[in-house]
């Protein structure tokens, strides 16, 4: 087996845990959900990982990746008023996945949090890079208080996550959304 194929085999089963993590949670979630997921057999899946923490803690990995990808995507927009407002509008394009399953590394977190074992502080880390994204834009834009700002959509959005995936209503998050926005240009 090439080191690519091991490679891919190994990012399938991560993709694959973010995905069965976020719909089941990680107390339901087996190994065998996941490499059925990943179209990996399952007697294949303790060669990449020896455990299903390990395995959670590659799904963290996939988050952060997958969050520094959508950085550097917002980061081509001109201004932070636009990066902001971007990232707003596609927490909105996730809305229908949020009524059903919640935020994805919002809910792994709370799961996660009930723990001890270091993965709870390892989603942590993705979401304070967040957190710092937004406090670093709101900087730019010239508030004093960019970290409280930061706070405040954050928390915006995560308890609007929780509303609409508890009323199982996309609309709730839609609208969410617009008043972010809106807020968002109040501030410059």
């Amino acid at each position: 087996m090439t080191n690519s194929t091991r490679a891919g085999k190994r990012e399938r089963l991560a993709h694959a845990a973010v995905q069965v993590l976020h719909e089941q949670g990680v107390e339901k979630t087996t190994l065998a959900d996941i490499a059925r997921a990943a179209d990996v057999p399952v007697g294949n899946v303790y060669y990449y990982f020896k455990t299903k923490d390990q395995l959670v803690g590659a799904a963290i990995e996939a988050h952060g990746r997958h969050l520094e990808s959508v950085l550097d995507g917002l980061e081509r927009l001109a201004t932070p008023q636009e990066r902001l407002k971007a990232l707003v509008h596609g927490w909105m394009e996730g809305r229908d996945l949020a009524a059903k399953y919640g935020c994805p590394t919002g809910t792994l977190a709370s799961e996660l949090d009930k723990r001890d074992d270091g993965l709870d502080r390892a989603i942590a880390k993705v979401m304070g890079r967040l957190l710092d994204w937004m406090e670093g834009q709101f900087a730019t834009m010239g508030h004093a208080d960019a970290k409280e700002l930061a706070v405040a959509l954050f928390a915006s959005y995560q308890g609007i996550a929780l509303l609409t995936n508890t009323f199982r209503d996309p609309e709730m998050m839609a609208a969410e959304g617009r008043r972010l926005e809106r807020w968002i240009d109040s501030l410059t």
